[in-house]
């Protein structure tokens, strides 16, 4: 139930990304949706490995490669579904944020069982 709810929440966040930023483009509800599976997937699988790659460059930029490595998740996922584009390596990194900043807010109400929790 958790995956569920993140997947969702990735969804809404993409498309308020489509929304909000000029650069990326999101072409209906079904490309929104796979979208938000295929960024869950490359968040959970490829993104861990990345960051253990680009450990060296991250520690020498105090952190801030992580922003571009999240916008190159994005754009991986762009690449990887129809129906949603980016126009280039700044759109990315700017919805990247976005997504980031919306999704750590909505899922820090969500428990992994899917269950909304309220923080004391």
């Amino acid at each position: 139930m958790g995956f569920i709810v993140r997947v969702l929440v990735n969804v809404a966040t993409i498309a308020l990304a489509a929304s909000l930023v000029p650069g990326i483009r999101l072409d209906g509800a079904t490309p929104a949706l796979l979208a938000g599976v295929v960024l869950g997937l490359v968040n959970g699988l490829i993104r861990p490995v990345l960051v253990v790659l680009t450990f060296p460059l991250t520690l020498l930029t105090l952190g801030l490669f992580l922003v571009v490595l999240n916008g190159l998740c994005l754009a991986a996922t762009a690449w990887l579904v129809p129906g949603f584009d980016i126009d280039g390596l700044l759109p990315a990194i700017l919805g990247a944020l976005l997504i980031s900043v919306v999704s750590w807010v909505l899922t820090a109400f969500v428990s992994d069982g899917g269950r909304l929790e309220r923080y004391r």
